[in-house]
């Protein structure tokens, strides 16, 4: 199964962004995403979800948030989100 990768740049619907893993388990990840062209950041937490098609963990589109992936806007909140999903989910 291909992982995600630790760091990358969108492209699509993500493009100007760069994307940096700050925390990963069997259960979720937390991204930090900075803007390229304004330095902005929000941080992007998820569950792990495996795509059996394609062998690899996806990273969620924008339609799964709200659903199985989440944004907040500052690290502690990520931090605990991350940490609130993998007690539920282990």
């Amino acid at each position: 199964m291909k992982q995600l990768e630790k760091k990358f740049t969108g492209k699509g619907e993500v493009k100007n962004y760069n994307f940096t893993q700050l925390k990963a388990s069997s259960s979720a990840y937390l991204y930090e995403v900075k803007c390229l062209q304004t330095e902005n950041k929000h941080y992007e937490v998820f569950k792990h979800v495996e795509n059996e098609r394609f062998g690899c963990v996806s990273y969620p589109r924008s339609k799964s948030f709200g659903i199985w992936a989440y944004t907040k806007s500052n690290l502690k909140d990520a931090e605990k989100l991350f940490n609130e999903m993998n007690v539920l989910l282990n």
